[in-house]
């Protein structure tokens, strides 16, 4: 008999599992059954300090070369006899999910990575019968010649291209993955806590000979926090007298992390301060300490999408007055305006490593380190702790359909000079294939709608580093949820570069992908939140994967905008009602049409305005280039001023109205609470920020109060909560929509007029559904302390007939509710 040996590594320092249990295709004599054997797992603590389990089966040595599957089964937190395998197979259209192994030999052991977070990179690695850890770095490389960690200098962060700056080499080993490790029993490893804080990278021999220096790509801290790449430094343009171009200046505040050296981190301590002077810090706290009083019980987070209302934040955008982009110190500023708002919830746009230091943060380079010019790792830690305690749920955008545009040091011919070897992006076929394409060699790469090339997914190891960096922000940094950028790029929209002809199995392999992130972060978190970007219509993207879909919460609904705001295109498809209303005349609105999306907004994340139409949207119109801008500025076609605020406002109020109250789950971007009409450009947001406590203050103190009393309503009436519409009244020549709102017998009817003048002495609607029934006005865009005219309806309202009279302002908004 062969004794085989299997062992199941969570990767993740929290007790997440239990009455772990081994399966198998063998019976009880060690041969191959299509029945399969159940046995419990030995609980164990890992080489890495991590829960794990292991169990020895003795397997017929008689069916040697013959193909087994397992897996494991366990119990969650909530949960009993959960399938512990989130990993599909390796075929492109399959979604059974099992490991497989050739019985080989006597004394095999067969291993599965819940996740990689400590299987590759700088780790803790506690040496049989020592509690000390010592240090072990690892990295994928399959091929390269040879791989040596290297170790740089703290205050340059860098290490040239033809090795200045390299202090120290470790020799590595690879192992049959294709992985290759420093020595486990180096006696200069011995100590993990000497290599803490100190920089390093990986120098890597490639197939041809040459030598790279490559980053960790599971690096939890790049060193640089500036945007200077001292291998090819940009000229300073006199014309830009704010760009910081030129010569870098030898030190780690002026590099760009994604080209300067990967840093050590000990993943269970925290900076006891926000702000630590040293760098290396010196001040710790223990992650159980730090993370103790997390939660308010007075403030309790939600839990559940549908009773968040979310605002979509780029901490970039803040610091207004101080110079440069924001920080994470302008964020935890910015907090108790927030909460004094009374939003829920806080999307993040992109905070993983990126290039350059300025910008949106959707080109990332290494998805398990947080960018450090805007603050870092702990200081994210910080901000997520102080949301939790405000009653802030924290939502993180992520990308994974490209990677940072430069990418050499990173992801892009990490161990191979090679396209068709470019092993963490899909290539098909070899450059000979493609001939004379721009650039050479470039044509086998995929294109699928983003700004970069597709990523391998049909490699599990590539797969399996995206899952595991969400599996690090949501066990280590605490997030609650996750929107994915570009979901069709992943699972639709994939061709090949140089024919544009569709790559199909590409776009299987990404749903693959989807499948597998959603799969293990419902494993380690249940009610964590995952939404989608995705414009694809694919019904798929929220059924849940006990029918065969891939199990996102809701989508980004992107049509809602378009059909309300419609600004950022010129499709004739699209209502455009605010457009349309923006240009000041009378003429009918497309009220029918935003009333058909409206039907549709159920199990979708609704906005009036996000980061990509805020200013950053281009199209042709009319002969002329126009850019997309935000909601204020629409409203009165781009020409905002004291005569045409009140206007503005109030069309902004009816579209905010109008989106918090579908029966979507609500979110608007920054600054819409009091009117920000500076546009929002991804190359120059810097150059626009807004101060949104000032105009809380003046021009927008009507608007702010506005949205705290509709988020309030929003938060406190379950009608409006539900998935229950109905449409009750729509009039394109009066610019009108009413439509009704239910949860059992509580019930809201929402009226949104367009109209330039108001129905002031009565306008009637009918509609079977509001027969025999009462209302009382509970909310009026118009009121007075909101900036508008103070239309309103008092008393009881009571239907005669089938029908209900109300008086409608201008240009305004109304929500009843049933008494």
């Amino acid at each position: 008999m062969f004794q085989v040996t299997f062992e199941y590594r969570s990767g993740i320092r929290s007790p997440l599992f239990r009455n772990v249990r081994l399966m198998g295709s063998w019976d009880g004599s060690g041969r191959y059954s299509q029945t399969w054997s159940t046995l419990p797992m030995e609980p164990i603590s890992a080489e890495d300090g991590c829960p794990a389990w292991r169990a020895s089966v003795a397997l017929d040595e008689g069916q040697k070369n013959w193909t087994f599957q397992w897996g494991v089964v366990l119990d969650t937190t909530n949960r009993p006899n959960v399938w512990g395998i989130p990993t599909e197979v390796g075929t492109a259209q399959s979604t059974s999910q099992y490991r497989e192994f050739v019985l080989g030999a006597d004394g095999q052991t067969e291993r599965y990575w819940f996740t990689p977070m400590r299987r590759l990179g700088a780790n803790k690695f506690y040496r049989p019968g020592n509690e000390k850890p010592a240090a072990r770095f690892s990295v994928w490389a399959p091929h390269a010649q040879t791989v040596e960690t290297v170790i740089g200098l703290t205050d340059s962060g860098y290490i040239w291209p033809d090795g200045r700056g390299e202090q120290r080499a470790f020799a590595m080993t690879k192992d049959g993955f294709g992985i290759w490790h420093t020595d486990p029993m180096a006696p200069a490893l011995a100590d993990f806590s000497k290599w803490d804080h100190k920089p390093y990278m990986f120098k890597i021999t490639r197939d041809d000979g040459s030598v790279a220096f490559r980053t960790d790509l599971y690096s939890r801290c790049q060193i640089g926090s500036g945007k200077k790449d001292p291998a090819n430094p940009k000229e300073k343009d006199p014309a830009n007298p704010q760009d910081d171009q030129g010569p870098w200046d030898g030190s780690r505040l002026d590099l760009d992390g994604t080209k300067s050296c990967s840093v050590v981190v000990d993943t269970e301590q925290v900076t006891r301060n926000f702000s630590e002077p040293n760098f290396p810090e010196n001040d710790w706290v223990s992650v159980g300490d730090f993370w103790a009083h997390e939660f308010d019980p007075l403030r309790p987070i939600p839990t559940r999408l549908e009773d968040m209302v979310i605002y979509e934040l780029h901490v970039g955008a803040l610091g207004f007055g101080r110079g440069g982009a924001g920080t994470l110190e302008d964020a935890m500023a910015f907090l108790d305006y927030l909460a004094d708002l009374g939003v829920n919830a806080v999307e993040l746009l992109p905070m993983s490593e990126f290039e350059g230091g300025v910008g949106w943060g959707y080109a990332t380079s290494h998805y398990y380190a947080i960018e450090y010019s805007g603050g870092g790792r702990d200081q994210f830690k910080f901000f997520v702790r102080e949301c939790h305690r405000r009653g802030l749920a924290v939502i993180l955008d992520v990308v994974y359909n490209h990677y940072t545009h430069d990418a050499e040091r990173a992801e892009w011919m990490y161990d191979t000079t090679a396209n068709e070897k470019n092993m963490y992006y899909w290539y098909e076929g070899t450059p000979f294939d493609w001939p004379g394409d721009n650039p050479p060699g470039h044509g086998g790469y995929l294109d699928n709608g983003s700004t970069g090339y597709d990523p391998n997914f049909r490699s599990e190891i590539v797969r399996q580093m995206f899952i595991g960096s969400a599996a690090m922000l949501v066990t280590e940094f605490h997030v609650d949820g996750f929107r994915m950028d570009l979901t069709q790029a992943i699972h639709r929209d994939n061709v090949i570069h140089a024919s544009r002809a569709s790559c199909g199995e590409a776009n299987a392999f990404g749903a693959k992908f989807l499948r597998e992130w959603v799969r293990t972060l419902r494993l380690i978190k249940p009610n964590v939140v995952l939404i989608a970007e995705d414009h694809s219509g694919w019904e798929a993207m929220t059924r849940p994967q006990e029918t065969g879909g891939i199990g996102f919460d809701a989508v980004w609904w992107s049509e809602w905008y378009h059909q309300l705001i419609g600004d950022a295109t010129s499709d004739p498809s699209k209502a455009r009602i605010l457009h349309s209303a923006g240009w000041g005349g009378d003429w009918p609105l497309r009220m029918d049409w935003l009333g058909g999306t409206l039907l549709g907004t159920p199990h979708k994340v609704v906005y009036q305005e996000s980061h990509d139409e805020a200013g950053n949207s281009t199209y042709e119109e009319n002969g002329g280039r126009v850019a997309s801008a935000r909601t204020v500025m629409v409203a009165v076609n781009n020409q905002l001023n004291d005569g045409s605020r009140p206007y503005a406002q109030a069309r902004s109020r009816v579209a905010a109205g109008l989106t918090f109250l579908a029966a979507g789950n609500p979110m608007f971007f920054m600054g819409e609470e009091v009117g920000a009409a500076k546009p929002f450009r991804y190359n120059d947001f810097v150059n626009n920020l807004e101060d949104f406590q000032g105009l809380r203050q003046t021009t927008g103190a009507g608007m702010f109060r506005y949205f705290q009393d509709l988020i309030r309503l929003c938060k406190a009436t379950p009608a409006l909560r539900s998935p229950n519409l109905e449409i009750v009244w729509v009039r394109n020549d009066h610019r009108i929509l009413a439509f009704r709102r239910w949860s059992g017998s509580a019930e809201c009817l929402v009226i949104g007029c367009l109209a330039n003048v108001p129905f002031d002495q009565g306008y009637w609607m009918h509609q079977g559904s509001l027969a025999g029934k009462a209302w009382t006005e509970v909310l009026s865009s118009d009121a007075a302390i909101y900036g508008g005219r103070g239309v309103a309806n008092g008393g009881d309202i009571r239907a005669q007939g089938d029908a209900v009279c109300l008086n409608l302002p201008a240009n305004g908004l109304l929500v009843l509710q049933r008494i």
